[in-house]
C-alpha cells in the first residue's frame, strides 16, 4: 500500500512561485518513478515533470525552465518548485509514483493551483 499526500497548492498572481510537496508513505521499495501530473477542467491529465530512480528527469515543454522537480529520499518527499507561473498553469496537481515499474501506478488526491492575472 502506497500513500501519496500533496500539499503546497494555492492561489498566486501571474509571475509568482509555489512549491508543491508530496509525502510518500507505505511500501516505498522498488519505487522506480515519481512524477507530477496536472489536470485542468475539460482537459486531459498531463505529465508535468518526472524523475526516475536512475536520476533521469523530464519536463513537459510548457514548463521547461520554470519548474524544477526534486526529491528528498531521507524524508520520502517529492517536490515541485514552480516559478514564473502563468494562468495556463492553473490545474489540479497530482503526485504519482511508479512502484515496480517506470510509469505511474499510484496517485495522490491532488492539490489545486490557481494562477490569476
Amino acid at each position: 500500500q502506497v500513500r501519496l499526500v500533496e500539499s503546497g497548492g494555492g492561489s498566486v498572481q501571474s509571475g509568482g512561485s509555489l512549491r508543491l510537496s508530496c509525502a510518500v508513505s507505505g511500501y516505498t521499495y522498488s519505487r522506480y518513478y515519481m512524477g507530477w501530473y496536472r489536470q485542468a477542467p475539460g482537459k486531459e491529465r498531463e505529465e508535468v515533470a518526472a524523475i526516475e530512480s536512475g536520476g533521469k528527469i523530464t519536463y513537459a515543454d510548457s514548463v521547461k525552465g520554470r519548474f524544477v522537480i526534486s526529491q528528498d529520499n531521507s524524508k520520502n518527499t517529492l517536490y515541485l518548485q514552480m516559478n514564473n507561473l502563468k494562468p495556463e498553469d492553473t490545474a489540479l496537481y497530482i503526485c504519482a509514483a511508479g512502484i515496480g515499474q517506470y510509469e505511474a501506478n499510484h496517485w495522490g488526491q491532488g492539490t489545486q493551483v490557481t494562477v490569476f492575472s
